[in-house]
């Protein structure tokens, strides 16, 4: 092998490596875990060629810049795992708990969100409007 040839095939082994580790560090490395609260407002299993289960979830809260204003946040989430979206689309319009994934980027086979919920911690029925 010539001096050449070792060259070209060492720069290519390593931006290979490069490319793989970025690919990982992008969409597979789990940057953050966390448990979101509030009342599932839909979950839709939508796609043109990868079917994905796509969510959205409403969350209260109160804003801290003007004093008693209430503002809600939404909390949109995939779901890979088929028996979970099932049990969340007959959980809607219950207030929930849910572990979610959060990655830097969204897979067209995960989801179209970054967050993939991948649990439920709790189902409450009863959604007292007055705490909300």
């Amino acid at each position: 092998m010539t001096r050449t040839a070792k060259t070209v095939t060492i720069i290519s082994l390593c931006l290979a490596a490069v490319l793989a580790a970025f690919v990982y560090f992008k969409f597979y490395f789990v940057f953050g875990e966390g448990v979101k609260a509030g009342e599932l407002n839909y979950l839709v299993r939508k796609g043109y060629v990868f079917k994905t289960y796509e969510g959205k979830m409403i969350q209260t809260g109160f804003r801290g810049q003007k004093a008693g204003t209430i503002q809600s946040y939404e909390f949109e989430f995939s779901v890979e795992n088929k028996e979970l979206a099932e049990r969340l689309m007959r959980s809607s319009g219950k207030a929930l708990e849910l572990h979610y994934r959060e990655y830097l980027g969204a897979l067209p086979w995960r989801g179209f969100s970054k967050f993939v919920v991948d649990s439920i911690v709790s189902v409450n029925d009863d959604i007292d409007v007055g705490r909300l």
